[in-house]
């Protein structure tokens, strides 16, 4: 089960997860992600403290998106990731496409 709440904070748009993120719902995420790029955003952060699992569709998701955010100047990072899920991020190289933060305020900051 995956719920996604959006936030907005000082000009970015932050993506709450709460947890896991599989085959069977990778949509919500990539509809949420969708969402806040038409709403114009261009800083997005993805709260991953309540993110308990993420399976490759999750992570195609965030790949999806990479190259197409890049072209359109879209800052997209994560953050909070548990041990646990920050290792899949680590495992598939992840870690060197993606800005990944230990928390929101290094985040914020970078």
């Amino acid at each position: 089960m995956l719920s996604i709440e959006t936030q907005e904070e000082n000009g970015h748009t932050i993506l709450l997860l709460k947890g896991e993120v599989d085959a069977s719902n990778s949509v919500i995420l990539d509809e949420a992600i969708t969402k806040v790029v038409a709403d114009g955003s261009n800083s997005i952060l993805v709260d991953g403290e309540g993110l308990e699992y993420i399976s490759s569709a999750g992570l195609g998701v965030f790949m999806s998106y990479l190259e197409d955010f890049q072209e359109k100047k879209i800052d997209l990072k994560i953050y909070s990731l548990s041990e646990r899920v920050y290792e899949v991020f680590k495992i598939l190289g992840l870690d060197q496409l993606m800005r990944i933060y230990p928390n929101k305020k290094t985040a914020l900051e970078s």
